[in-house]
């Protein structure tokens, strides 16, 4: 792959993907560094635990929107290059040069990245989420189950190339190595499920 089909854009995505809208949003709002509250996570779950669901709706559609947009500015030349700029803003997302690559785990970058990539991809997130989430109610464990399933569906029916298939199943490992502490709460039955407060 040449400068223009894998190096710019992962440098392009990288650069949307590192904005830490998280903790910028939190510092305006008034909230303070959302790096000193609960997980210390930047992502918009830790920023629920400050109680104010309405920045977290924040954050989470910002993050989202930095895969998304990576995408589009790349999708005129062809979904693997457009990928690559999604992956860029994935990582981007969870190792901000900003932040001394302590970033967020990356899961609505990367349902953001599918929202612009290929909509089977989102809608196949979407409903393994929602159904693992109303069966096991753990909203980890429904992501992480998601990310597994799309690369698989859409290799299975041939919607995107091998490669575009091969850079999300290199998303969800990223993801679910970055869940390791929600892993290991999972095993152990300690991970706090949806609706539980504390």
């Amino acid at each position: 792959m040449t400068f223009e089909t894998f190096l710019l854009p992962l440098l392009v995505g990288y650069a949307l993907g590192s904005i830490p809208f998280g903790l910028l949003i939190t510092k305006t709002a008034g909230v303070g560094d959302i790096r000193a509250i609960g997980s210390g996570n930047i992502g918009a779950t830790n920023v629920l635990r400050t109680g104010r669901k309405g920045l977290a709706a924040m954050t989470l559609l910002a993050d989202a929107l930095k895969g998304t947009i990576a995408v589009y500015i790349f999708l005129a030349s062809g979904a693997e290059t457009a990928v690559i700029a999604g992956l860029g803003a994935f990582v981007g997302h969870i190792l901000p040069v900003w932040l001394k690559f302590k970033g967020g785990k990356g899961v609505a970058v990367y349902v953001g990245v599918l929202l612009g990539l290929t909509l089977t991809g989102f809608l196949t997130f979407a409903v393994v989420w929602l159904a693992m989430a109303a069966i096991f109610r753990y909203s980890s464990l429904a992501a992480l189950t998601a990310t597994v399933a799309v690369p698989l569906i859409l290799w299975v029916l041939g919607e995107q190339s091998n490669f575009t298939c091969g850079i999300l199943a290199l998303m969800t490992s990223i993801a679910w190595i970055k869940h390791h502490s929600n892993i290991q709460r999972l095993l152990n039955g300690s991970e706090g499920k949806i609706g539980n407060k504390g």
